[in-house]
């Protein structure tokens, strides 16, 4: 075989078992530009901003192309329960991403074009995942079937809600039924939270934990949570769009500062259970697309507090994105990094083989 055919067959190999959340690369360089420019970073901001433009475009291409040549594994990861949530994470990209057009160069237009696209987007995929998870027979234990990947389900619906209220006046809807619909899928997110970290605790609390099981995509239990932080402030910073808005306007206060809280709970604990896997239980430390899910929580924390300190005019909060900043942004240069590296070494090493 050439070392052409090779490299090839090397491609298409990785291109079957692509995982499904992989665009959770464009949701964690999106939130961590977004946080960097609201901090006043735009060195760091604008070149992840048109870096992910290439990540969305280039790993839209990906799954296409997979969906084209292996449309028999796509159907198996749909069908899977502790699989199939992570394709939503291209509705968060996507809205992550128009949101990055707005906050960044003020462009509406293509963060509108994005925002149909999410929107339509998560339509599908959410009542294709609900109905799999409902219909599917021979279904696995809990404990071998949800994860932090399940909560995607939250993150999918609230990154619509935040591009539908930065949106409001740049669309040809009434700002009234703009704002309506973002309060209501930031609603939606807030109750899925509620059940499914229902389910994620029981399982974590009720069935052993390996340290392989614990992936770093149970830092979206924070992530989850901080992004409906930002949706709550989002919407209560868009008060002058909807009189509605100021009739429930301390429900909003209350409920945002409630998920906030229960994230920065959050931190701490996965933290611990980290160590726990590395360093006590000595799981190498190496590069896997699933870390992308563990920098995206990082971002959106900090993302996040910013707007609640906004929102609910409390300004001392801002120390805390101040410093969560810099992990952000270094865990992302290290995330980088790793999968440049982890893919360059897969390849050159096909290169040597010849």
């Amino acid at each position: 075989m050439t070392k052409r055919k090779l490299i090839f067959a090397t491609f298409l190999r990785d291109l079957s078992i692509l995982p499904t959340a992989y665009f959770a690369l464009v949701m964690a360089t999106g939130i961590v530009s977004i946080a960097s420019y609201n901090l006043n970073f735009i060195y760091i901001a604008k070149p992840l901003f048109y870096f992910n433009i290439a990540a969305y475009l280039f790993m839209s291409f990906l799954y296409i192309l997979r969906f084209v040549l292996y449309p028999k594994n796509v159907i198996e990861d749909i069908k899977d329960l502790a699989k199939s949530p992570g394709f939503l994470t291209y509705v968060a990209a996507t809205c992550v991403l128009g949101t990055q057009f707005i906050v960044i160069i003020n462009n509406f237009i293509i963060a509108s074009i994005l925002f149909y696209i999410g929107s339509i987007a998560w339509l599908i995929l959410i009542y294709t995942v609900f109905t799999v998870f409902t219909v599917k027979k021979d279904k696995p234990p809990i404990n071998k079937a949800i994860s932090g990947v399940w909560l995607l389900i939250i993150v999918s619906t609230q990154s619509v809600s935040i591009l539908a209220s930065q949106l409001t006046g740049h669309i040809p809807f009434t700002n009234e039924l703009v704002s309506f619909f973002a309060l209501a899928m930031f609603l939606c997110g807030c109750m899925f939270y509620i059940i499914i970290i229902t389910l994620i605790v029981y399982r974590m609390s009720f069935f052993e934990m390996r340290a392989e099981e614990f992936a770093p995509a149970y830092w979206i239990n924070m992530g989850a949570v901080a992004i409906s932080t930002l949706a709550g402030s989002s919407i209560i910073l868009n008060i002058e769009q909807w009189s509605f808005i100021g009739d429930i306007l301390p429900f909003l206060k209350g409920f945002t500062l409630f998920f906030w809280a229960i994230g920065t709970w959050w931190i701490p604990l996965i933290v611990i259970l980290g160590l726990w896997r590395h360093v006590f239980k000595q799981l190498p430390l190496k590069y896997h697309p699933q870390y992308w899910g563990m920098i995206f929580p990082m971002g959106m924390y900090t993302a996040c507090t910013i707007k609640l300190s906004q929102a609910l005019n409390l300004s001392f909060l801002m120390i805390i994105p101040a410093f969560f900043i810099y992990i952000a942004v270094l865990a992302w240069f290290v995330a980088a990094f790793g999968m440049f590296y982890s893919v360059g070494k897969d390849y050159l090493f096909v290169k040597k083989a010849l």
